[in-house]
Parts: C-alpha cells; sequence; structure tokens
C-alpha cells in the first residue's frame, strides 16, 4: 500500500492543463503582469521623465553660468607677476 494520494483525473480534451487549473492560472498571471508593465510605464513616462528633464535643464544652466563665471574669470588681465 503507498501513502501517496491518488494521482488527479486526466484533462479534458481540447484544454492543454484542463479547465481552471495550471493554463488558466498562467494565463491570469501573464495577464497581471501585462497590466502592471503597463502602469510602470505609464508613470515612467508620466511622472519621472518630466522630472528628469526638468531637473538636467536646471543642472544644465547651473553649469553653464559656472563656466560663463570661469571663462570671465580667465579673461581679466592678470597683475605683473614677481
Amino acid at each position: 500500500m503507498s501513502s501517496y494520494p491518488p494521482p488527479p483525473p486526466p484533462p479534458p480534451p481540447g484544454s492543454p492543463f484542463g479547465a481552471g487549473g495550471v493554463g488558466h492560472r498562467l494565463e491570469e498571471a501573464i495577464e497581471l503582469i501585462e497590466m502592471e508593465l503597463r502602469h510602470a510605464v505609464a508613470y515612467v513616462n508620466d511622472a519621472v521623465i518630466p522630472q528628469v528633464r526638468s531637473e538636467s535643464i536646471s543642472a544644465m544652466r547651473k553649469v553653464s553660468d559656472t563656466l560663463r563665471n570661469l571663462a570671465d574669470r580667465m579673461e581679466q588681465p592678470r597683475g605683473p607677476r614677481t
């Protein structure tokens, strides 16, 4: 006598894993993953990219000001070296 439970009945014809079985659960999981990916892409497009663009523009302006100041200092005549 074996202590293992009997094997499940075979799936009905036409269904790869039986109705409501593994195949159905995989389809549901794939749908949920696709939905989450769509939400993630929308968030990146709507929130992250505009924020990065705004901060990049601000950083470039600060660098531009710093370079302008450095160029101005380099143009100033120096006193005689002793």
